[in-house]
């Protein structure tokens, strides 16, 4: 995040993250202190599953590697392409829900802890 906000209005941001400690280092807090008006909320430590992302891989190693069977490299990225091929026949959003939203949500301070 830049570093100059004063051309950004005077709103309160809820910015979510997952718990990198990147988001939680000491010049991140630095920042965070002198601008009140952004506040870090981090998903729950391992809740990979409120990440779409980490959901769609988690979901690619069940189908496609619970048995890691691959004759070689060009094998692999084949069945990978594949499964991607079939996936968007078929794809549509996650959903989350509010019971998704209000987990982050209850942890309004978490950027005031040190990682």
């Amino acid at each position: 995040m830049s570093p100059n906000v004063s051309n950004v209005p005077t709103t309160l941001f809820h910015i979510v993250c997952d718990n990198l400690r990147v988001h939680k280092g000491k010049e991140v807090l630095k920042w965070l202190g002198k601008h009140p008006r952004f506040l870090f909320h981090f998903t729950p430590v391992h809740c990979s599953w409120m990440n779409q992302v980490e959901q769609w891989f988690s979901i690619l190693q069940r189908k496609r590697f619970k048995i890691a069977d691959f004759a070689s490299i060009e094998d692999l990225r084949d069945k990978i392409y594949l499964f991607i091929e079939q996936w968007n026949k078929r794809a549509h959003p996650f959903k989350w829900t509010t019971k998704s939203v209000a987990k982050i949500m209850a942890y309004p301070d978490d950027h005031k802890q040190a990682a």
